[in-house]
């Protein structure tokens, strides 16, 4: 174990070196060119926002998707895929908020640093949900805290397919936290501590992912690709900050994969 901590302190610096790196290559991504405003249309009865590029992305999820940005990353991805198509990806990603928040973000106008508009109330092509593993639902002991979750993944699901037959729906399974590190910077929390945390968040992310697997919902699994060979999330895709939100290693590497995943199952 004190091997494994020294070789973790040797990696740190290492690891902030290589995320000034990539935030730069970030940086250096073509930015979105606007194609004209969204335009109300009807559909089937009622008016949505229809944008008018190709294909519309709608990611939702908690700070962990917000950490995503303007999405840069994987639009350019995409590209590689779909080369003669537009994409829109709209970021729903409102930070320390969990799965039973969702519901209202489908259907009412929410407010995060400024308004958005009902998920619902969009023509969109795809809805990617993020497993707000981060944030579980730690006010309910933990079986009935993942009950809660199916029962909200339950009628997300429904309202979506209701309000939006043709979207196509898919779940996110975010990096994996490391139990070793979770917090530092933000929280004190002792390593027994720290480990019951970890222990209670990839629970729900896993419940996400078993969820989207029993309902035959396509899985983007971020997850289990982070993950070192002892099991914990990678360091190199951990913000060093507070070791919970994805570093610029991490956006790169999970925008990589949602846009590897759309592809090769045939999302889109």
């Amino acid at each position: 174990m004190i091997l494994s901590r020294k070789i973790i302190f040797i990696l740190i610096p290492v690891i902030a070196i290589l995320d000034l790196f990539i935030f730069y290559q970030i940086w250096r991504l073509p930015k979105k060119v606007s194609a004209g405003p969204p335009k109300e249309i009807k559909v089937a009865g009622k008016v949505k926002v229809k944008y008018p590029q190709d294909f519309t992305i709608v990611m939702v999820g908690d700070s962990m998707t917000e950490y995503l940005g303007n999405s840069d990353e994987i639009r350019a991805n995409l590209k590689k895929y779909y080369p003669d198509k537009s994409v829109e990806v709209l970021n729903y990603g409102f930070g320390s908020t969990n799965i039973l928040s969702l519901q209202e973000r489908l259907e009412k106008k929410t407010f995060f640093n400024r308004e958005f508009r009902p998920i619902l109330d969009i023509d969109f092509d795809l809805i990617l949900i993020e497993s707000f593993g981060n944030n579980p639902l730690s006010q309910f002991p933990l079986s009935e805290g993942l009950q809660k979750q199916n029962e909200a993944l339950d009628k997300i699901v429904e309202s979506i397919k209701s309000g939006n037959p043709r979207a196509k729906i898919a779940f996110v399974a975010t990096i994996a936290p490391n139990k070793w590190k979770y917090g530092e910077g933000t929280v004190t929390l002792n390593p027994e501590q720290k480990s019951q945390w970890v222990t209670e968040r990839v629970a729900y992310i896993k419940n996400h992912m078993e969820y989207a697997k029993t309902h035959g919902i396509p899985l983007i699994d971020v997850f289990d690709k982070s993950v070192d060979k002892n099991g914990d999330g990678n360091l190199i895709y951990l913000n060093a900050a507070d070791y919970i939100h994805p570093s610029p290693s991490g956006v790169v590497f999970i925008s990589q994969i949602i846009a590897d995943s759309i592809f090769q199952q045939k999302i889109f």
